[in-house]
């Protein structure tokens, strides 16, 4: 995938105003600069200014190497190593970016207290403001190759689960299956898993972060397959619940109002609508049905370089949905005791609409 750094930096610098910007390890420093460094109790401090549009990184002296490694770019560089400590990296760094008095935009959701004190000892008269908001906002609209990755995550999330689902039967325990998936998917191309795979059978499906066990799949019970690999960085999400055999006839009543749902929320979905107007469409929906207690959790959220990253599909939320973004459309229903339902789509906001991008069939019956 060949990104464009600096266009991602100067659209960073366009949604917040700020005279500098500092970023820590994770993935808003892979998104603007393709560095990738473990976040650590050495810290790394990466500083974008705008206007000279150039990269100063306050560094370990044992990762100094990855710089060549990772990236093609030119960074002035202050490395610090574990005899002296990093103090003098940050003054000296601070002091040669004239940071005196400006406003400098932090990558505030990831970056710890103590980085932040480093910096303020360096220079007192720096002035923070959060810009990790901005981060988030910047990366929410996907890129067409950011697009493809998704894509190609997608398609190989879908081949597992049908892989899988084929062969699945009564007997198999929650943590076998979810062994098969792991296993379909690096068969597939998927170079890790998204997030920890949910496998949940009969009465533990209406648990909605459940952990897959030793409980073996019944005949005529739920099984609920929460899961997704990831492709060049990006990943898959997508969840779909099943019954092989006959389930109770409740349960069948609340898959079909979960489908129901779901299309709601799909058929709502477009550029200029709120977040909060999806959710309302997909709740309502279990609302009227008279089990909007058991929806405990937002409708959906944003995919990317993170799992869960903006937009937040929930209640509340009236951050305006915009071409580009990508997000999930999960809606749930959960009975204690007996089973939970959820169905899980992702989809891609266009011009006009929508597109879903997940195709898996979300029926019942397997």
């Amino acid at each position: 995938m060949s990104i464009d750094y600096p266009s991602r930096r100067h659209a960073l610098a366009r949604a917040v105003s700020a005279d500098a910007f500092a970023f820590v390890p994770g993935p808003n420093l892979h998104y603007y600069t393709g560095l990738d460094f473990h976040l650590s109790e050495r810290p790394t401090v990466d500083f974008y200014r705008p206007v000279e549009d150039d990269l100063t990184i306050i560094v370990p002296e044992l990762e100094q190497s990855a710089l060549e490694s990772q990236s093609d770019a030119a960074w002035q560089r202050f490395a610090w190593n574990d005899r002296d400590g990093y103090v003098g990296a940050f003054a000296h760094a601070t002091a040669a970016l004239g940071l005196g008095g400006a406003s400098l935009g932090l990558d505030d959701l990831t970056m710890r207290v103590f980085e932040w004190l480093a910096i303020q000892a360096a220079d007192p008269t720096i002035q923070p403001c959060g810009a990790g908001r901005g981060m988030l906002r910047v990366r929410a609209k996907k890129t067409p190759d950011e697009i493809a990755a998704l894509r190609e995550a997608i398609r190989i999330t879908e081949a597992a689960l049908a892989e899988v689902l084929t062969q699945a039967a009564p007997g198999q325990s929650e943590r076998a299956i979810a062994d098969s998936l792991a296993q379909a998917l690096k068969q597939g191309g998927a170079s890790s898993l998204a997030f920890d795979t949910i496998v949940l059978t009969g009465p533990q499906s209406a648990l909605p972060h459940g952990h897959p066990g030793d409980r073996e799949l019944g005949r005529d019970e739920l099984l609920l397959i929460d899961f997704g690999g990831t492709w060049g960085g990006y990943p898959a999400d997508i969840t779909r619940t099943v019954c092989l055999g006959t389930p109770p006839d409740e349960l069948a009543r609340v898959h079909d109002l979960v489908l129901r749902a779901n299309r709601a929320a799909r058929d709502i979905a477009g550029p200029d609508v709120t977040c909060d107007a999806v959710d309302h469409a997909a709740r309502a929906v279990i609302a009227d049905a008279g089990y909007g207690e058991r929806f405990n959790h937002r409708t959906g959220h944003g995919l990317g370089l993170e799992i869960h990253e903006l937009p937040q599909i929930a209640e509340g939320v009236e951050d305006v949905l915009e071409p580009g973004m990508v997000f999930t459309i999960e809606p749930g229903v959960y009975l204690p005791g007996l089973g939970g339902v959820r169905i899980e789509d992702d989809v891609l906001v266009t011009e006009d609409g929508i597109e879903v991008l997940t195709s898996f069939p979300r029926g019942l019956a397997r």
